[in-house]
């Protein structure tokens, strides 16, 4: 795992040293993505500079340092991830070998079948940059799913890219402004959606693309597409018995596992308790003769405490377990630094934990599994099961009774929701039934799946709070499959990469911690869209075949509670320790001089929230991020 950051100005007339003294900057700026090692490659006469920060994890000898130059000397590569198999590719092509590095492979690779089909065979995580001297084109390429993320753009002639934007602002020649449809995208979403970035004029490269930039433009590629693996899995389902399809997931499982526990220095991973972080660590312990090193963060706020039944399932599977119970004094403490880990504004509040667990896990090993991607592959969210029933339910209804439904509802503040279901004794059996009631209420108004989907995942309504806003980015639609699997998809595409990967990547390279994500192996993914959903959702449970294949391994007695989130209360701590640090970044007069936003609809729901009258935690958090972020630069 690394870090990359490059240019190139074709009608530069620059030192080769002033380029290598440029690079060294933007790769300085992400030094935590990879403090091992850094390298630069540059080429006067080109205009052109690749550089590269090293997390060493395959090959720590000299043979495995980027930059990288191919045997007949046509490409140069930085690379960022792991290609897991390296080895079978490596049978394929010809020696002699420099090392027995991952980025040597996939670099002989390219000079063997070119980039766009080379990249249909590597198996991994990965972003990588790929200079061709013979035919002076820069190409970036980004994995199928958005594992590893890259930015790219051209600011005054000079096309830049690098794994964070960090490190583009250290390019004298980057310009750019916040771009306000990116702003009311991250308001609307929490986080900036792909292609878009927080700056005009930068992207981000879409998961599953590669972009040649030559002088003249650019050319974008889309080698792999979730839209077409999933229309191919509903097309042509898996054939076989319930049992069928659970052995056939753990081979799956069990090859992608095996594989991302290749390493040359410690490994271990992280273990929720939950069905996902519990199915990997179940495999890595079958597949290890050693204890599996396991980690796991506790709060003392049981609402928030998933520890006790991590360790549980670690006393089980017998893994050498490491847990830490953190003070909330240690969570405010990460606050303050959120907004140079994050580079953009990023607002899902998991962030938090995400970055507390990989510290723990970084102080012993620096590789370490992890157990996202079962939700989107296996209908594990709420509302992949409450939506479609929401769906069948309220589409008999009239449009305009359910938008009048959907006001009455959000006209009763919070607290006299909560009163009522206390009265109504509903609060012990129903966990948070004043949220979930205000959860409908905002889908009732949906006109079809897509609609559900983006009410669902939106927080603001931008237009009403960002000034000079414009929306471009929404979810597309998608008209295969069930109700469930549209918003699988739609999830897959777009909360997954966007808001998933994004936090896991900048969290654990924060601590220079790789995070590899079996569930994401390519191949688990087309062989989950081939299976049914009735052995997704299956006896009133989501996930049952990922389930069946745990219970395997671990006592269902074990596994079987309501699904927690990965949270912290922010909530309270917006009404006590983090208030007068939150209200300075809102007050009215700094809103209005800095000119992002309107202040009314924030005071109001900052009013609202220390009142108890509604909980806008999210909301607030959103502008809270941004503007943290804004300071920081």
């Amino acid at each position: 795992m690394c870090g990359i950051a490059g240019f190139w100005a074709p009608k530069a007339t620059t030192s080769r040293a002033s380029l290598e003294a440029i690079t060294t900057r933007m790769t300085d700026a992400i030094s935590h993505r990879g403090p091992d090692a850094s390298g630069v490659w540059a080429r006067a006469k080109d205009g052109v500079a690749l550089g590269h920060r090293r997390l060493s994890i395959i090959d720590l000898s000299p043979g495995g340092a980027q930059p990288m130059t191919s045997r007949d000397k046509r490409y140069v590569i930085v690379f960022n991830g792991e290609v897991y198999n390296f080895d079978e590719l490596r049978k394929e092509l010809d020696g002699p070998w420099r090392g027995h590095s991952d980025t040597e492979v996939v670099l002989e690779s390219i000079a063997k079948w070119g980039v766009e089909r080379a990249v249909t065979k590597f198996n991994g995580m990965f972003a990588f940059a790929l200079w061709d001297r013979e035919e002076h084109r820069l190409t970036l390429v980004r994995d199928r799913l958005g594992i590893k993320p890259l930015y790219w753009g051209k600011s005054n002639g000079t096309w830049l890219f690098a794994s964070e934007p960090k490190a583009l602002e250290a390019h004298p020649d980057f310009d750019s402004d916040v771009d306000r449809s990116a702003l009311c995208a991250y308001m609307r979403f929490n986080c900036v959606p792909a292609p878009l970035s927080m700056w005009a004029g930068i992207q981000q490269l879409e998961p599953g693309c590669l972009v040649h930039l030559t002088e003249s433009g650019s050319r974008i590629v889309r080698y792999w597409s979730a839209r077409n693996v999933a229309e191919s899995g509903l097309k042509s389902p898996f054939v076989g018995s319930p049992d069928d399809a659970v052995n056939a997931l753990e081979r799956h499982l069990q090859n992608a596992v095996q594989r991302r526990m290749v390493s040359d220095v410690p490994l271990g991973a992280f273990l929720s308790g939950g069905i996902d972080s519990s199915t990997v660590v179940a495999l890595m312990q079958a597949a290890s003769t050693n204890p599996v090193k396991t980690f796991s963060i506790g709060f003392h706020d049981e609402g928030y405490n998933e520890a006790t039944h991590a360790a549980e399932v670690a006393a089980h599977l017998g893994t050498d377990h490491t847990e830490l119970y953190v003070t909330p004094e240690q969570a405010l403490d990460v606050v303050d630094d959120l907004a140079n880990m994050y580079c953009e504004p990023f607002s899902d509040s998991s962030q938090i934990p995400t970055f507390l667990v990989s510290q723990l896990a970084r102080q012993h090993v620096t590789v370490s599994l992890s157990g996202d991607g079962g939700d989107e592959l296996f209908a594990g969210y709420n509302r992949h099961i409450f939506a479609p029933k929401v769906w069948n339910a309220s589409s008999r209804v009239p449009l305009g009774l359910r938008k009048l439904a959907n006001t009455a509802i959000d006209s009763v503040p919070s607290r006299t929701w909560d009163r009522v279901f206390d009265t109504m004794s509903i609060s012990d059996k129903v966990r948070l039934p004043t949220e979930k009631l205000q959860k409908l209420s905002k889908v009732l108004p949906s006109t079809s799946s897509a609609d559900m989907y983006a009410r669902l995942a939106s927080h603001w309504e931008p237009m009403g709070v960002v000034i000079g806003g414009r929306e471009s980015y929404k979810p597309g639609t998608f008209d295969h499959g069930s109700f469930s699997e549209q918003m699988m998809l739609l999830d897959m595409e777009n909360y997954l990469p966007n808001d998933i990967l994004t936090k896991v990547d900048r969290a654990s390279m924060a601590v220079s911690l790789e995070a590899r994500v079996p569930l994401l192996d390519h191949e688990v993914v087309e062989f989950a869209w081939s299976l049914p959903l009735d052995v997704k959702l299956r006896d009133g449970k989501s996930k049952w075949v990922l389930r069946e294949v745990l219970y395997r391994h671990v006592p269902k007695s074990l596994i079987e509670r309501p699904k927690m989130g990965f949270g912290v209360p922010i909530d309270q701590w917006l009404r006590g320790p983090l208030k007068d640090w939150a209200y300075e970044l809102i007050r009215p007069e700094r809103l209005r001089n800095e000119g992002f936003f309107h202040p009314e609809p924030i005071l109001r729901r900052w009013d609202e929230h220390q009142t108890k009258t509604r909980n806008w935690q999210h909301h607030l958090w959103d502008v809270l991020m941004f503007q943290s972020w804004r300071d920081a630069r």
